[in-house]
């Protein structure tokens, strides 16, 4: 009998966690013939008393619903699973186990308690009770919450490796609490659970121009309770109350997630009283979302010392977490660390934190060797200044922490050029950076907030590098949530701005686009029923804005946000108009809308909102689109958008995309979008067949572009496509960060079309294999380890053939595209296939001044001769010619001369000279003369 192997089940919350009592299940098989299809599995659940097999029909293996009856809380058990095909049953999976980690309906008991008497904001608290425990203990379980951060130990022993409990939730409407097993931290007799406490989320100041205040509370309070079950059956509830006693003078003198920690070992907690009882506040419920911890380590990669005469260390990646100190010294001592993502004339360059000091501070003890890393807050960096440090430093005793929400990696991307791999790897840490409990804007200054304009745009690249499902369905929990009753969606998720009352098109949609991202990518549905209300009551707001002419016009919008020509100070002031891009946002949002009725069976809804979209795009095509097929808003992400979005189709689409081509090319292949374009840009491009301007564009250096930050020295993805300038000074604006993801978007570009790999049906349960040569690159691969398990696609260029490599994982298969060839199916297995794929052997052509701007552009060596001859006389004038030029098809390279001195243009001329003479034709020149 063939040989099968399945992996062990997963449940949709995380290994072990069943978040409620009926946790869907998946599974992967791993091993099996080629072509095998699952026809039928078997579930088995085994617990303490029992075992219950479940016989499930069908090919089903993802998200599939609970077969067993309901989970009890706390309950325990087993999980495995084994399928059949043809060839018969599959050896079991190894077993998973699984755990009920949610409380029953009335468990619920602890009170919230803090400092009765605190003398400032947000003041660190210690609170503590003992117990006494019997003999016969069986289980010990813990669960807890918290207005602000905390973290608990059992006799001593911190009782997870969890970082900044419970996370960020809209704490007037939904709270989460840990369950932790705490028995092996427990014995017979006198017990102690303390809890360091702080104000994290729940005490920080939001907002901007020098008004920001504490939007939930001005101190920290937690909410926890133990449960004791011994042998005999009793059980005992050790619950928060105002029989605590607390302490305000701990180790911990200050945190803030913005202005960092100050820690005095010397000092221990002193003067307990009474614990007071707080507000109670929403009643918690289990985390469905991955906990955050350590994911990493980044040691020291250098050691510098700046102008000034200080000590900065280099961790060669920017990172978001801790760094983890091993000192000596006296009592007293004070090492100060500073943290910072960029150096400006060698400096810690800090004016991008605005008031985020991002500083700490630990007192020594003084009793030999001492170890130690901030527990209350995170900081984005990668260089730190050290100060204070007793004795000589050895930058083996400092590591930095990577901290993020603990994401399974599942999507990679290569290729032959190692710049294209640097901005991927880029966007991969930019993602690892701003999840961390929520999708953040960025990680570093006094922000750090759930913009939905953000993970909007970027959800599919998301749903490629990491299993992000439940991370990103609790967050879509936390948006309708915070929606108001209009319908309206925040510009932030929490909103702590309260910006619900101002509907802003692609940050509003996020109510629409996210949920439909995790279905195409993950195949649940249960989200999409879940969120479907909400994106309802967003459309329906919408079309009320609309009216009968349905466009959205006037009114605030971010529009296509920090496109490269904006101003520093006015990133909202883009080329594309932004009631086009409203009006396009208004037809695909109600188009996903329609089709989330129709997959939940919604007919009569489903037929509706098609219809009102198909009214929408019509009244944008009115309004938006000339007799001769241009968009009145003449710019790249305009046309990108009406592509994307099917505003347009048939040979109107066509002729927007040659249009948008002999934009890019007038813009000289440099990247001409913000947050709505950069997305979309590279599909409407390849999209109507031009993939050589796609490519032109992705391997373009000069800012702006892709490239650029690469070029500077860039370990992830920046806010601004110039947030550094070409002299190493950072951008003047305001508003500047070296660590967002929303422009690193392109990635899912390079995984569906340079890679060749998208899904076909919702959680690739069908795959899409189209790799895409682009000029430039000569082999790509893209590898996603998906719901149905792994699958692959690789392509290289063998001198004029094109070898392609692919795994399609068993129960499922494959459309595949490649040049020259008719589509055509496979089934699961490796595969391989040869197509022909000549390489470009194009002569170029002799250039000179009389050679039109288009022609230079499309020939990097003249145009690299034209800006070399520029930058021999004059860089500055180099990179004026460079940026206000438009190379264009009708236009000369002389004409663009007409402003320039006769000694440039000289200069420039003669290099053409020489450029023919190294390519062989000078003589075809004379000949023109």
């Amino acid at each position: 009998m063939p040989h099968i192997e399945v992996a062990s089940p997963r449940l949709e919350h995380g290994p072990a966690v069943a978040a409620n009592p009926t946790p869907r299940i998946s599974w992967v098989t791993t091993t099996a013939p080629d072509g095998w299809r699952q026809l039928a599995a078997e579930v088995s659940f085994a617990t303490d008393d029992r075992t219950v097999t479940v016989t499930l029909e069908g090919p089903d293996q993802v998200l599939v619903a609970w077969p067993f009856a309901p989970l009890a809380p706390r309950q325990r058990g087993e999980l495995k699973v084994r399928v059949r095909g043809e060839e018969g049953w599959s050896p079991w999976s190894a077993p998973a186990p699984v755990w009920a980690t949610f409380l029953g309906a009335d468990e619920w008991q602890a009170s919230f308690v803090g400092l009765p008497d605190p003398v400032r904001q947000a003041q660190p608290a210690v609170l503590r009770r003992g117990f006494t425990v019997r003999e016969g203990l069986t289980n010990a379980i813990w669960y807890a919450t918290a207005h602000g951060a905390y973290q608990a130990r059992v006799n001593g022993t911190e009782v997870d490796d969890q970082i900044l409990k419970p996370g960020w939730t809209p704490y007037q409407f939904r709270l989460v609490h840990e369950t932790t097993d705490v028995t092996s931290l427990l014995q017979t007799g006198e017990n102690s659970l303390d809890i360091s406490l702080t104000g994290g989320w729940y005490c920080e100041e939001f907002g901007f121009q020098g008004q920001s205040a504490p939007f939930y509370g001005d101190q920290p309070s937690v909410a926890g309770q133990l449960r004791l079950e011994y042998a005999d059956g009793s059980t005992e509830w050790i619950v928060t109350d105002g029989s605590w006693h607390a302490s305000g003078s701990g180790p911990l003198v200050s945190a803030g997630l913005y202005v960092g920690e100050t820690y005095d070992a010397r000092r221990t907690a002193t003067d307990w009283g009474p614990a007071a009882v707080r507000d109670a506040g929403v009643k918690p419920g289990p985390r469905t979302s991955p906990a955050v911890r350590v994911t990493g380590t980044v040691p020291v990669q250098e050691v510098i010392t700046s102008p000034s005469g200080r000590t900065i260390l280099d961790f060669g990646q920017n990172l978001v977490g801790r760094l983890r100190i091993t000192v000596r010294g006296e009592a007293g001592d004070v090492v100060t660390l500073r943290h910072a993502e960029v150096l400006e004339d060698g400096e810690l360059g800090v004016r991008p934190l605005r008031r985020a000091t991002s500083t700490d501070r630990y007192t020594l003890v003084g009793d030999g060797e001492e170890s130690y890393a901030p527990t209350f807050t995170f900081h984005g960096f990668r260089y730190a200044e050290v100060s204070g440090w007793p004795g000589e430093f050895d930058p083996a005793d400092v590591v930095a922490e990577v901290v993020g929400s603990d994401l399974r990696r599942t999507g990679w991307f290569e290729c032959s050029d190692s710049r294209v791999n640097r901005l991927h790897e880029n966007v991969v840490w930019g993602m690892r950076s701003n999840f961390l409990y929520l999708p953040t804007d960025c990680p570093q200054r006094d922000e750090r907030l759930g913009w939905t304009g953000d993970i909007q745009v970027f959800a599919p690249t998301a749903s490629f590098l990491f299993d992000c499902d439940a991370f990103l369905a609790s967050w879509l929990e936390d948006l309708a949530l915070e929606q108001r009753a209009a319908g309206g969606v925040p510009f932030i998720v929490p909103d702590v701005l309260g910006s619900g009352t101002v509907p802003a098109a692609a940050w509003g949609d996020a109510a629409t686009v996210v949920p439909s991202v995790l279905y195409e990518r993950f195949a649940d549905r249960v989200v999409v029923e879940r969120q479907y209300p909400s994106m309802q009551a967003w459309v329906e707001q919408l079309l009320a804005i609309a009216g009968e002419r349905r466009l959205w016009e006037g009114g605030f919008q971010f529009g296509d946000w920090v496109d490269p020509d904006a101003p520093p100070e006015d990133p909202a002031k883009a080329k594309a108009d932004p009631d086009l891009v409203a009006s396009g946002y208004l037809y695909r949002s109600t188009t996903l809308l329609a089709r989330a009725a129709a997959l939940l069976g919604k007919d009569a809804e489903a037929a509706h909102y098609a219809a009102v979209a198909e009214e929408v795009r019509a009244a944008w095509q009115r309004e938006y689109v000339t007799p001769a097929g241009r968009l009145l808003s003449d710019a790249q992400t305009a046309y990108a958008l009406a592509i994307e979005f099917g505003l347009v189709d048939g040979e109107l689409r066509a002729q927007m995309g040659d249009r948008l081509a002999d934009l890019v090319r007038r813009d000289g292949y440099h990247i001409g979008t913000g947050f709505v374009g950069t997305p979309i840009i590279a599909d409407a491009l390849s999209g109507t067949g031009h993939i050589a301007q796609a490519g032109r564009m992705l391997l373009q250096t000069e800012c702006p572009s892709w490239l650029y930050s690469v070029e500077m020295g860039a370990t992830t993805i920046w806010e601004r496509w110039d947030s550094m300038l070409p002299d190493g000074s950072i951008n003047p604006g305001e508003m500047t960060s070296f660590n967002h993801y929303a422009l690193g978007s392109i990635a899912d570009w390079l995984h569906r079309v340079v890679g060749g790999l998208a899904p076909a049906e919702p959680g690739f349960r069908r795959v899409r294999l189209q790799p895409t040569p682009v000029p430039g690159l000569d082999s790509a691969s893209s590898t996603f380890d998906g719901p149905y398990g792994l699958v692959s696609v690789a392509w290289r260029r063998e001198g004029d053939d094109l070898l392609v490599t692919a795994q399609v994982p068993p129960n499922t298969t494959a459309d595949v595209v490649l040049p020259g060839r008719d589509p055509f199916e496979v089934a699961s297995g490796s595969h391989e296939w040869r197509v022909a794929w000549p390489l470009d052997e194009t002569v170029p052509a002799a250039v000179d001044i009389d050679t039109s701007l288009a022609e230079i552009q499309d020939d990097p060596e003249a145009y690299a001769a034209v800006i070399g001859a520029f930058e021999g006389i004059d860089p500055v004038v180099a990179e004026d010619f460079r940026l206000r030029t438009r190379w264009q098809a009708n236009q000369s390279l002389r004409s663009a001369f007409a402003l320039i001195s006769p000694t440039v243009a000289g200069a420039v001329a003669d290099e053409l000279v020489r450029l023919n003479e190294r390519r062989g034709l000078a003589e075809v020149v004379d000949a023109h003369a």
